[in-house]
This record gives structure tokens, sequence and C-alpha cells, in this order.
């Protein structure tokens, strides 16, 4: 299993909406990010489902400015 399909996996998540996010994300970004960012990314997926889908939709913004960027990503698209 290759990376992408390691991170696909893992963007399966709870909510259905944050699915939808995610992969699009994954489809339209992620092979433009660098080694870094997308060690970031999988960081970022630890997170709730709750969090993340506050944070994408711009109820809220993640507590760790590291993740900044990436949300800012996610939010973008």
């Amino acid at each position: 299993m290759g990376e992408l399909d390691r991170i696909r996996w893992r963007c399966r998540r709870g909510l259905l909406e944050l699915d939808l996010i995610l992969k699009r994300f994954l489809e339209d970004h992620f092979d433009r990010l660098d080694a870094g960012q997308r060690d970031l990314f999988n960081q970022l997926l630890d997170e709730s489902d709750n969090d993340l889908l506050d944070w994408v939709l711009g109820r809220g913004d993640p507590s760790e400015t590291r993740y900044r960027p990436l949300v800012e990503l996610l939010r973008a698209d």
C-alpha cells in the first residue's frame, strides 16, 4: 500500500461532510505538498472529526499554529 492509499484510508472519517472535504483535498492538492506538508497533514488527521470540521468550516482555528496553513488550504477548496 502506497503513501497516498494510506492517507486516503485515514481520510475516511465518521462525518460524511469531512470525508467529502478531505477526499477533494487529496484529489486537488495532495500531489503538490512537499514531504513536510504531507507529514503535517498526517498529523492533522490525528485530530478529532469535530475539531477538523469546525476548523475547515471556519468555525474556529487550530490551537496548533503549525496546522493553520493546511487548514487554510482545506478551506480554500
